[in-house]
Protein backbone atom coordinates (compact mmCIF):
# COMPACT_ATOMS: atom_id res chain seq x y z
CA UNK A 1 0.00 0.00 0.00
CA UNK A 2 1.24 3.44 -0.82
CA UNK A 3 2.54 5.19 2.28
CA UNK A 4 3.65 2.10 4.20
CA UNK A 5 7.37 2.29 4.94
CA UNK A 6 9.77 -0.67 4.99
CA UNK A 7 10.88 0.04 8.55
CA UNK A 8 8.16 2.14 10.16
CA UNK A 9 8.61 3.61 13.61
CA UNK A 10 4.93 4.12 14.39
CA UNK A 11 1.51 3.10 13.14
CA UNK A 12 -1.14 5.48 11.88
CA UNK A 13 -4.74 4.33 11.80
CA UNK A 14 -6.46 5.22 8.51
CA UNK A 15 -10.07 6.16 9.21
CA UNK A 16 -12.45 5.31 6.41
CA UNK A 17 -15.66 7.23 5.79
CA UNK A 18 -18.07 6.79 8.68
CA UNK A 19 -15.36 6.25 11.28
CA UNK A 20 -14.82 9.12 13.72
CA UNK A 21 -12.49 10.11 16.52
CA UNK A 22 -15.02 8.90 19.09
CA UNK A 23 -14.81 5.40 17.61
CA UNK A 24 -11.06 5.35 18.15
CA UNK A 25 -11.46 6.57 21.74
CA UNK A 26 -14.11 3.88 22.33
CA UNK A 27 -11.72 1.25 21.06
CA UNK A 28 -8.85 2.20 23.32
CA UNK A 29 -11.05 2.57 26.38
CA UNK A 30 -12.47 -0.90 25.70
CA UNK A 31 -8.92 -2.27 25.60
CA UNK A 32 -8.15 -1.02 29.10
CA UNK A 33 -8.49 -3.64 31.81
CA UNK A 34 -10.08 -2.88 35.16
CA UNK A 35 -6.67 -2.73 36.84
CA UNK A 36 -5.02 -0.49 34.24
CA UNK A 37 -7.21 2.30 32.91
CA UNK A 38 -4.20 4.40 31.94
CA UNK A 39 -4.48 7.77 30.21
CA UNK A 40 -3.73 8.07 26.49
CA UNK A 41 -3.68 10.58 23.65
CA UNK A 42 -5.37 10.26 20.27
CA UNK A 43 -3.68 12.50 17.69
CA UNK A 44 -5.33 13.35 14.38
CA UNK A 45 -2.46 14.13 12.00
CA UNK A 46 -4.93 15.40 9.43
CA UNK A 47 -5.57 18.37 11.72
CA UNK A 48 -1.86 19.25 11.64
CA UNK A 49 -1.93 19.13 7.85
CA UNK A 50 -5.07 21.28 7.65
CA UNK A 51 -3.62 23.84 10.06
CA UNK A 52 -0.57 24.09 7.81
CA UNK A 53 -2.84 24.72 4.83
CA UNK A 54 -4.63 27.46 6.81
CA UNK A 55 -1.30 29.06 7.66
CA UNK A 56 -0.15 29.05 4.05
CA UNK A 57 -3.53 30.47 2.99
CA UNK A 58 -3.66 33.33 5.49
CA UNK A 59 0.07 33.97 6.05
CA UNK A 60 1.53 33.18 2.60
CA UNK A 61 4.57 35.45 2.92
CA UNK A 62 5.60 34.19 6.37
CA UNK A 63 7.31 30.80 6.55
CA UNK A 64 6.36 28.76 9.62
CA UNK A 65 9.10 27.56 11.97
CA UNK A 66 7.67 25.09 14.47
CA UNK A 67 8.91 25.28 18.11
CA UNK A 68 9.61 21.65 18.95
CA UNK A 69 9.19 22.14 22.71
CA UNK A 70 5.48 22.74 22.09
CA UNK A 71 4.99 19.08 21.14
CA UNK A 72 7.85 16.78 20.20
CA UNK A 73 5.77 13.86 18.98
CA UNK A 74 7.79 12.29 16.15
CA UNK A 75 4.81 11.94 13.82
CA UNK A 76 4.07 15.67 14.18
CA UNK A 77 7.70 16.49 13.40
CA UNK A 78 7.64 14.24 10.34
CA UNK A 79 4.40 15.69 8.94
CA UNK A 80 5.56 19.27 9.39
CA UNK A 81 8.98 18.46 7.94
CA UNK A 82 7.54 17.09 4.71
CA UNK A 83 5.15 20.05 4.53
CA UNK A 84 8.20 22.32 4.41
CA UNK A 85 8.20 23.87 7.86
CA UNK A 86 11.38 24.97 9.60
CA UNK A 87 12.04 24.14 13.26
CA UNK A 88 12.98 25.99 16.45
CA UNK A 89 14.95 23.80 18.87
CA UNK A 90 15.96 24.64 22.44
CA UNK A 91 18.37 21.77 23.23
CA UNK A 92 20.40 18.92 21.78
CA UNK A 93 17.61 16.35 22.10
CA UNK A 94 15.32 18.48 19.96
CA UNK A 95 18.10 19.11 17.44
CA UNK A 96 18.72 15.36 17.14
CA UNK A 97 15.00 14.62 16.81
CA UNK A 98 14.54 17.10 13.97
CA UNK A 99 17.71 15.98 12.21
CA UNK A 100 16.59 12.35 12.41
CA UNK A 101 13.69 13.32 10.15
CA UNK A 102 16.00 14.65 7.48
CA UNK A 103 15.45 18.36 8.10
CA UNK A 104 18.30 20.36 6.51
CA UNK A 105 20.50 22.21 8.98
CA UNK A 106 19.65 25.53 7.33
CA UNK A 107 15.99 24.99 8.30
CA UNK A 108 16.83 24.68 12.01
CA UNK A 109 17.22 27.50 14.52
CA UNK A 110 18.89 26.74 17.86
CA UNK A 111 17.02 29.09 20.17
CA UNK A 112 17.95 28.14 23.73
CA UNK A 113 18.77 31.36 25.56
CA UNK A 114 21.13 29.71 28.09
CA UNK A 115 22.97 27.18 25.94
CA UNK A 116 25.38 24.55 27.20
CA UNK A 117 28.85 24.77 25.69
CA UNK A 118 28.66 21.12 24.62
CA UNK A 119 25.39 21.76 22.78
CA UNK A 120 26.76 24.82 21.01
CA UNK A 121 29.65 22.63 19.84
CA UNK A 122 27.15 19.99 18.71
CA UNK A 123 25.35 22.61 16.62
CA UNK A 124 28.65 23.73 15.10
CA UNK A 125 29.67 20.16 14.27
CA UNK A 126 26.33 19.47 12.57
CA UNK A 127 26.22 22.66 10.50
CA UNK A 128 23.40 24.26 12.50
CA UNK A 129 24.49 27.86 12.15
CA UNK A 130 21.37 29.86 13.02
CA UNK A 131 21.44 30.59 16.76
CA UNK A 132 19.48 32.99 18.95
CA UNK A 133 21.31 35.28 21.35
CA UNK A 134 20.20 38.06 23.70
CA UNK A 135 23.13 38.79 26.03
CA UNK A 136 26.89 39.25 26.05
CA UNK A 137 27.67 36.09 28.04
CA UNK A 138 25.98 33.93 25.40
CA UNK A 139 27.63 35.91 22.66
CA UNK A 140 31.09 35.17 24.08
CA UNK A 141 30.29 31.44 24.42
CA UNK A 142 29.10 31.29 20.84
CA UNK A 143 32.16 33.14 19.52
CA UNK A 144 34.43 30.55 21.20
CA UNK A 145 32.47 27.39 20.37
CA UNK A 146 30.77 28.23 17.07
CA UNK A 147 32.69 30.96 15.21
CA UNK A 148 30.67 30.33 12.03
CA UNK A 149 27.35 30.95 13.77
CA UNK A 150 24.79 33.31 12.27
CA UNK A 151 22.90 35.02 15.04
CA UNK A 152 19.36 36.23 15.41
CA UNK A 153 19.33 38.92 18.08
CA UNK A 154 16.34 38.28 20.34
CA UNK A 155 14.62 41.55 21.23
CA UNK A 156 11.99 41.91 23.93
CA UNK A 157 8.94 43.82 22.81
CA UNK A 158 7.80 46.02 25.65
CA UNK A 159 4.26 46.19 24.32
CA UNK A 160 3.94 42.39 24.59
CA UNK A 161 4.26 42.33 28.37
CA UNK A 162 2.30 45.39 29.45
CA UNK A 163 -0.60 44.33 31.65
CA UNK A 164 0.54 40.68 31.69
CA UNK A 165 1.93 39.88 35.10
CA UNK A 166 2.91 36.36 34.09
CA UNK A 167 5.00 37.42 31.07
CA UNK A 168 8.76 37.44 31.33
CA UNK A 169 10.76 39.88 29.25
CA UNK A 170 13.02 37.48 27.38
CA UNK A 171 15.36 39.17 24.96
CA UNK A 172 17.50 42.26 25.13
CA UNK A 173 15.97 45.71 25.30
CA UNK A 174 16.11 47.97 22.30
CA UNK A 175 18.58 50.28 24.04
CA UNK A 176 21.03 47.37 24.64
CA UNK A 177 21.02 46.13 21.05
CA UNK A 178 23.76 48.44 19.74
CA UNK A 179 26.15 47.29 22.45
CA UNK A 180 25.55 43.63 21.57
CA UNK A 181 25.89 44.31 17.86
CA UNK A 182 29.17 46.13 18.40
CA UNK A 183 30.43 43.33 20.64
CA UNK A 184 29.47 40.73 18.01
CA UNK A 185 31.43 42.71 15.41
CA UNK A 186 34.41 42.86 17.76
CA UNK A 187 34.26 39.08 18.35
CA UNK A 188 33.85 38.30 14.66
CA UNK A 189 30.39 36.73 14.96
CA UNK A 190 27.82 37.35 12.23
CA UNK A 191 24.41 38.79 13.09
CA UNK A 192 21.90 38.10 10.31
CA UNK A 193 18.56 39.12 11.78
CA UNK A 194 16.16 39.74 14.64
CA UNK A 195 13.87 37.49 16.60
CA UNK A 196 10.94 39.16 18.37
CA UNK A 197 9.80 37.73 21.69
CA UNK A 198 6.01 37.81 21.84
CA UNK A 199 3.96 36.24 24.63
CA UNK A 200 1.98 33.12 23.82
CA UNK A 201 -1.60 33.44 22.52
CA UNK A 202 -1.18 37.12 21.78
CA UNK A 203 -4.54 38.73 20.97
CA UNK A 204 -3.33 42.24 20.14
CA UNK A 205 -2.14 42.77 16.58
CA UNK A 206 -0.50 46.03 17.69
CA UNK A 207 2.10 43.99 19.56
CA UNK A 208 3.34 42.74 16.19
CA UNK A 209 3.29 46.29 14.82
CA UNK A 210 5.53 47.48 17.67
CA UNK A 211 7.78 44.43 17.28
CA UNK A 212 8.37 45.03 13.57
CA UNK A 213 9.03 48.70 14.18
CA UNK A 214 11.61 47.79 16.84
CA UNK A 215 13.13 45.22 14.51
CA UNK A 216 13.62 47.87 11.83
CA UNK A 217 15.61 49.94 14.34
CA UNK A 218 17.82 46.93 15.11
CA UNK A 219 18.28 46.20 11.40
CA UNK A 220 19.41 49.79 10.89
CA UNK A 221 21.90 49.50 13.75
CA UNK A 222 23.25 46.23 12.42
CA UNK A 223 23.60 47.49 8.88
CA UNK A 224 25.37 50.64 10.14
CA UNK A 225 27.88 48.40 11.92
CA UNK A 226 28.38 46.30 8.79
CA UNK A 227 26.14 43.25 9.18
CA UNK A 228 24.05 41.79 6.35
CA UNK A 229 20.63 41.50 8.03
CA UNK A 230 18.32 39.14 6.13
CA UNK A 231 15.95 37.36 8.59
CA UNK A 232 13.02 38.75 10.57
CA UNK A 233 11.39 36.31 13.01
CA UNK A 234 8.11 37.79 14.25
CA UNK A 235 7.88 35.17 17.01
CA UNK A 236 4.87 33.21 18.21
CA UNK A 237 1.60 34.03 19.93
CA UNK A 238 -0.69 32.44 17.34
CA UNK A 239 -3.96 30.83 18.40
CA UNK A 240 -5.82 28.41 16.20
CA UNK A 241 -8.33 30.88 14.78
CA UNK A 242 -8.37 31.98 11.17
CA UNK A 243 -9.65 35.40 12.21
CA UNK A 244 -6.53 35.99 14.32
CA UNK A 245 -4.31 34.96 11.42
CA UNK A 246 -6.07 37.35 9.08
CA UNK A 247 -5.82 40.24 11.54
CA UNK A 248 -2.16 39.58 12.33
CA UNK A 249 -1.21 39.04 8.71
CA UNK A 250 -2.82 42.35 7.74
CA UNK A 251 -0.97 44.19 10.50
CA UNK A 252 2.35 42.42 9.93
CA UNK A 253 2.40 42.74 6.17
CA UNK A 254 1.41 46.41 6.20
CA UNK A 255 4.40 47.09 8.47
CA UNK A 256 6.62 44.69 6.55
CA UNK A 257 5.79 46.42 3.26
CA UNK A 258 6.77 49.69 4.90
CA UNK A 259 9.95 48.61 6.69
CA UNK A 260 10.98 45.38 4.90
CA UNK A 261 9.79 45.60 1.28
CA UNK A 262 10.71 42.73 -1.07
CA UNK A 263 13.57 44.82 -2.48
CA UNK A 264 15.42 44.43 0.86
CA UNK A 265 15.62 40.65 0.43
CA UNK A 266 14.56 40.06 4.04
CA UNK A 267 12.90 36.69 4.77
CA UNK A 268 10.04 36.82 7.29
CA UNK A 269 9.33 33.80 9.48
CA UNK A 270 6.93 33.07 12.35
CA UNK A 271 6.68 30.46 15.10
CA UNK A 272 3.25 28.79 15.20
CA UNK A 273 3.37 26.08 17.85
CA UNK A 274 0.03 25.58 19.57
CA UNK A 275 -1.58 26.65 16.32
CA UNK A 276 -0.45 23.41 14.66
CA UNK A 277 -0.95 20.87 17.42
CA UNK A 278 -3.39 22.01 20.10
CA UNK A 279 -6.61 20.89 18.41
CA UNK A 280 -4.98 17.77 16.92
CA UNK A 281 -4.66 15.95 20.27
CA UNK A 282 -7.32 14.63 22.63
CA UNK A 283 -6.25 13.43 26.08
CA UNK A 284 -8.33 10.72 27.75
CA UNK A 285 -7.87 10.32 31.51
CA UNK A 286 -9.44 8.18 34.21
CA UNK A 287 -11.06 9.23 37.47
CA UNK A 288 -9.23 7.37 40.24
CA UNK A 289 -10.93 8.74 43.37
CA UNK A 290 -13.83 10.89 44.52
CA UNK A 291 -14.45 13.01 47.58
CA UNK A 292 -17.35 15.10 48.79
CA UNK A 293 -16.12 18.42 50.16
CA UNK A 294 -17.90 21.18 52.05
CA UNK A 295 -19.11 24.06 49.93
CA UNK A 296 -17.09 27.23 50.43
CA UNK A 297 -19.70 29.75 51.59
CA UNK A 298 -17.17 32.49 52.23
CA UNK A 299 -17.10 33.45 48.58
CA UNK A 300 -20.76 33.82 47.81
CA UNK A 301 -20.16 37.23 46.21
CA UNK A 302 -18.73 35.59 43.11
CA UNK A 303 -20.87 33.92 40.49
CA UNK A 304 -21.22 30.41 41.81
CA UNK A 305 -21.13 27.86 38.98
CA UNK A 306 -23.28 25.34 40.87
CA UNK A 307 -26.94 25.29 39.87
CA UNK A 308 -27.99 23.78 43.22
CA UNK A 309 -26.97 23.59 46.85
CA UNK A 310 -25.58 20.08 46.72
CA UNK A 311 -22.09 19.34 48.11
CA UNK A 312 -19.11 19.91 45.89
CA UNK A 313 -17.13 16.98 44.49
CA UNK A 314 -13.38 16.70 44.30
CA UNK A 315 -12.07 14.20 41.76
CA UNK A 316 -8.53 12.89 41.42
CA UNK A 317 -7.41 11.89 37.93
CA UNK A 318 -4.81 9.45 36.68
CA UNK A 319 -2.73 12.38 35.35
CA UNK A 320 -1.98 15.83 36.70
CA UNK A 321 0.19 18.93 36.43
CA UNK A 322 3.39 16.90 36.77
CA UNK A 323 2.44 15.09 33.58
CA UNK A 324 0.35 16.13 30.57
CA UNK A 325 -1.25 19.07 32.40
CA UNK A 326 2.12 20.71 33.11
CA UNK A 327 1.06 23.90 31.32
CA UNK A 328 -1.22 24.60 34.32
CA UNK A 329 1.92 25.40 36.35
CA UNK A 330 2.49 28.40 34.07
CA UNK A 331 -1.06 29.64 34.70
CA UNK A 332 -2.47 28.23 31.45
CA UNK A 333 -6.18 27.59 31.85
CA UNK A 334 -7.21 23.96 31.39
CA UNK A 335 -10.66 23.82 29.81
CA UNK A 336 -13.47 21.79 31.35
CA UNK A 337 -13.43 18.24 29.96
CA UNK A 338 -16.35 16.29 28.63
CA UNK A 339 -17.54 13.05 30.20
CA UNK A 340 -17.17 9.84 28.27
CA UNK A 341 -20.69 8.42 27.76
CA UNK A 342 -22.42 10.77 30.21
CA UNK A 343 -25.76 9.70 31.71
CA UNK A 344 -28.81 11.19 30.04
CA UNK A 345 -30.33 14.27 31.74
CA UNK A 346 -28.02 13.91 34.73
CA UNK A 347 -27.85 16.95 37.05
CA UNK A 348 -24.65 18.96 37.09
CA UNK A 349 -22.57 19.51 40.22
CA UNK A 350 -19.79 21.88 41.10
CA UNK A 351 -16.46 20.09 41.24
CA UNK A 352 -12.69 20.45 41.03
CA UNK A 353 -10.23 18.16 39.25
CA UNK A 354 -6.86 17.14 40.73
CA UNK A 355 -3.91 15.02 39.72
CA UNK A 356 -2.81 11.86 41.55
CA UNK A 357 0.11 13.28 43.57
CA UNK A 358 -1.78 14.75 46.52
CA UNK A 359 0.26 17.93 46.08
CA UNK A 360 -1.54 21.23 46.68
CA UNK A 361 -0.20 22.45 43.33
CA UNK A 362 -1.60 19.46 41.48
CA UNK A 363 -4.92 21.08 40.63
CA UNK A 364 -5.95 20.59 37.02
CA UNK A 365 -9.29 22.47 36.95
CA UNK A 366 -10.27 24.72 39.84
CA UNK A 367 -13.98 24.82 39.25
CA UNK A 368 -16.30 23.24 36.68
CA UNK A 369 -19.72 21.67 36.27
CA UNK A 370 -19.97 17.93 35.60
CA UNK A 371 -22.41 15.11 36.27
CA UNK A 372 -21.61 13.10 39.37
CA UNK A 373 -18.70 10.79 38.53
CA UNK A 374 -17.27 7.65 40.07
CA UNK A 375 -13.85 6.07 40.15
CA UNK A 376 -13.25 4.38 36.82
CA UNK A 377 -15.11 6.96 34.73
CA UNK A 378 -13.31 8.64 31.84
CA UNK A 379 -12.88 12.31 30.95
CA UNK A 380 -11.93 13.74 27.55
CA UNK A 381 -9.77 16.86 27.26
CA UNK A 382 -9.80 18.30 23.75
CA UNK A 383 -7.23 20.79 22.44
CA UNK A 384 -4.60 18.93 24.46
CA UNK A 385 -1.70 18.98 22.00
CA UNK A 386 0.38 21.88 23.30
CA UNK A 387 2.95 21.41 26.07
CA UNK A 388 1.38 18.15 27.22
CA UNK A 389 3.38 15.29 25.69
CA UNK A 390 6.78 13.87 26.60
CA UNK A 391 8.24 12.74 29.91
CA UNK A 392 6.51 13.94 33.08
CA UNK A 393 8.15 16.41 35.46
CA UNK A 394 7.66 13.79 38.17
CA UNK A 395 5.06 11.16 38.83
CA UNK A 396 3.12 9.75 41.75
CA UNK A 397 2.91 6.37 40.04
CA UNK A 398 5.18 4.08 38.06
CA UNK A 399 3.23 4.75 34.88
CA UNK A 400 5.11 5.97 31.78
CA UNK A 401 3.87 9.03 29.88
CA UNK A 402 0.50 8.46 28.22
CA UNK A 403 0.90 6.67 24.88
CA UNK A 404 -0.04 8.45 21.67
CA UNK A 405 -2.25 6.80 19.07
CA UNK A 406 -2.04 8.42 15.64
CA UNK A 407 -4.92 8.55 13.18
CA UNK A 408 -5.71 10.26 9.89
CA UNK A 409 -8.89 10.21 7.82
CA UNK A 410 -8.77 8.80 4.30
CA UNK A 411 -9.89 12.23 3.02
CA UNK A 412 -6.93 13.96 4.67
CA UNK A 413 -4.56 11.23 3.51
CA UNK A 414 -5.61 11.62 -0.11
CA UNK A 415 -5.30 15.39 0.20
CA UNK A 416 -1.74 14.93 1.43
CA UNK A 417 -1.09 12.73 -1.59
CA UNK A 418 -2.53 15.40 -3.88
CA UNK A 419 -0.03 17.95 -2.60
CA UNK A 420 2.83 15.47 -3.01
CA UNK A 421 3.41 14.70 0.66
CA UNK A 422 2.01 11.29 1.51
CA UNK A 423 4.34 8.86 -0.20
CA UNK A 424 7.12 6.42 0.64
CA UNK A 425 10.02 8.81 0.08
CA UNK A 426 8.74 11.39 2.55
CA UNK A 427 6.69 9.78 5.32
CA UNK A 428 9.17 6.94 5.61
CA UNK A 429 8.45 6.25 9.30
CA UNK A 430 4.70 5.83 8.83
CA UNK A 431 3.00 2.46 8.80
CA UNK A 432 -0.48 3.21 7.53
CA UNK A 433 -2.95 0.69 8.93
CA UNK A 434 -6.64 0.67 7.93
CA UNK A 435 -8.66 1.30 11.08
CA UNK A 436 -10.59 -1.97 11.00
CA UNK A 437 -7.26 -3.86 10.80
CA UNK A 438 -5.79 -1.80 13.62
CA UNK A 439 -8.82 -2.63 15.72
CA UNK A 440 -8.47 -6.35 15.07
CA UNK A 441 -4.78 -6.27 15.97
CA UNK A 442 -5.30 -4.37 19.21
CA UNK A 443 -8.26 -6.51 20.16
CA UNK A 444 -5.98 -9.52 19.79
CA UNK A 445 -3.50 -7.98 22.23
CA UNK A 446 -1.11 -6.39 19.72
CA UNK A 447 -1.63 -2.72 20.52
CA UNK A 448 -0.34 0.03 18.27
CA UNK A 449 0.91 2.86 20.48
CA UNK A 450 3.28 5.46 19.03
Amino acid sequence: MKGIADEPQYSVGLLEAGTALCDVINQHIDEQTLSEKNAFFVADLGVVMRQHVRWRTHMPQIRPYYPVRCNSSPAVIEVLAVLGAGFICTNKSELELVQSHGVPSEDIIYSGICKQVSQIKYAAKNGIDLLVCDNEAELRKISRCHPNAKLLLQVSTEASIQGDEMSMAFGCSLKDCRHLLEKAKELGVQVVGVRCHISSACEDDQVYVHAISDARCVFDMGEDIGFDMTILDIGGGFSGSENQLEVINKAVMSMADLYFPPSTGVSIIGEPGSFFVSSAFTLVVNVISKEVVARDRQDQARDDPSPNDEPEFQYHLSEGVYGPFASKLSETLIATPSVYKPPQDAPLFSCSLWGPSGDDLDQVVEHCLLPELNAGDWLLFTHAGAYSTGHPLCTATDSPPPPEYYIISSTDWFEMQDIGVAHEATLKNFSLVPYFLAYCQTAAGRSLPA
